[in-house]
């Protein structure tokens, strides 16, 4: 793509511009689109992980975000069905320095541009992302439009009322949007090289309309035993309100029976199936918005002495619903470097663990009640990351330890969990 020539008006399209991100302060920059046509609205943020860029665009928890990457090269392990966290997109697209590269991976199915534009999804390319990255890092994440068109034909008046009329993530509730919509049995382990995922049922199926689901979402699974264990497996109720699949694997390797709810499944009903444990999920939006109707269930389970184990926006809930606040950051926490040390209860050995992190919201720990304690927090800036509610066997963690950008420094976790049930 020509340059723009600096004595045209600030707002011209260059020659070969098929992209572009307006900003709701005006600010138009141009680019070259691929994946996707159309446009799409969302708050911009940005992603510091050098790789994985299948699974973030695909995990829930980025719902009405547009996903500025900071590493330059990206495309080049190109796109499978074995790598994304749900069977359908969930940001509405992304912005790169470079057109995606020519995937070189034996696993690749599609590239990653033929990928985006199946699952919906809008790239930008052609962008100084370390100028955005420094803006949203500055000025906080900004509201804006990303929008392809094949023909570079743009209503950039029409684009302009979008970014500004949009309300913004604050207030926001995105859990109800993204969480299935039946209950259902989870059978899917982990992934193996050769092998795929351990799963009796798991079929295989085209990319382009997503890859096939890991669950069985044929109504109501048998009721369980009275004791919530199956015949050697504790059962963990799995809240959804916007998971990601590894998540589900990693309680399954970690040795559960798994059954997922969605996130309005009432406390009564999480309570007939008997579950040994429940779980609450990561998910997208306003912590404080979703726990309108969150908050009640968890604070009933919590009132049986039900065990929780939450990640990220279930860490959010289960503060809430102990008596804390939740507070809208800066900039947010994405990556898959972030270190977290363990600081307080039974996490109080000082380690350092390197974290996955996607979250815009946070507890502040200022706000913990008595009989809460704070078990990890942010080396980076010394923000919540992690609670354990005294006299009950309930905690949660900010970051993903599904992840494993450690790789395996979290996934104590789910041993923690599983092994503690009964």
């Amino acid at each position: 793509m020509a340059p723009a020539n600096p004595s045209a008006a600030p707002n011209a399209q260059p020659d070969g511009a098929t992209g572009v991100l307006v900003l709701a302060d005006g600010t138009v920059l141009w680019g070259v689109g691929y994946g996707a046509s159309g446009a799409g609205v969302g708050e911009i943020c940005f992603n510091t992980a050098m790789t994985g860029y299948q699974e973030i665009l695909t995990d829930p928890s980025y719902a009405g975000q547009i996903i500025t990457f900071t590493f330059p090269h990206i495309g080049n392990v190109g796109a499978n069905p074995d790598d994304m966290e749900r069977d359908k997109r969930a940001a509405i697209g992304c912005i790169t320095r470079e057109l995606p590269t020519l995937p070189s991976n034996f696993r690749s199915v599609q590239t990653l541009p033929e990928w985006m534009a199946a699952q919906g999804l809008i790239g930008l390319a052609g962008i100084d992302t370390r100028a955005l990255t420094r803006r949203i890092r500055n000025g906080g994440a900004p509201t804006g439009v990303v929008a392809h068109s094949p023909d570079g034909k743009f209503d950039l008046d029409r684009l302009l009322m979008l970014a500004q009329g949009w309300p913004g993530l604050e207030g926001m509730d995105l859990a109800k949007t993204v969480t299935r919509e039946r209950q259902g049995a989870w059978d899917a382990g982990v992934w193996h090289l050769g092998s795929g995922y351990e799963s009796p049922s798991r079929l295989r199926e085209g990319l382009g309309e997503g890859m096939s689901p890991s669950s069985t979402e044929t109504g109501p699974p048998p009721t369980p035993p009275a004791s919530g264990r199956g015949e050697e497996k504790p059962h963990v109720v799995a809240v959804d309100y916007g998971a990601k699949d590894n998540i589900f694997r990693n309680l399954v390797k970690a040795g559960a029976r798994v059954t997922v709810v969605p996130a309005k499944t009432s406390l009564e009903d999480i309570v007939a199936l008997r579950p040994a444990g429940v779980f609450l999920s990561n998910g997208p939006g306003d912590p404080a918005a979703t726990g309108d109707y969150a908050v009640p269930v968890i604070k009933g389970l919590l009132e049986r002495n039900v065990p929780i184990f939450g990640i990220c926006l279930g860490h959010q809930l289960l503060a809430l619903a102990a008596g804390a606040k939740t507070v809208k950051m800066h900039q947010g926490h994405r990556g898959a470097n972030h270190p977290v040390q363990r600081v307080g209860g039974e996490f109080a050995d000082g380690v350092v663990e390197i974290t996955s992190m996607n979250h815009g919201f946070a507890v502040d720990a200022s706000t913990l009640p008595g009989g809460v304690v704070e078990t990890h927090k942010s080396l980076f800036d010394g923000s919540n990351c992690g609670i354990a509610i005294t006299g009950k066997n309930a905690f949660s963690v900010q970051y993903h330890p599904e992840a494993s950008p450690g790789p395996q420094d979290s996934f104590y976790l789910f041993e923690k969990f599983v092994g503690g049930l009964k």
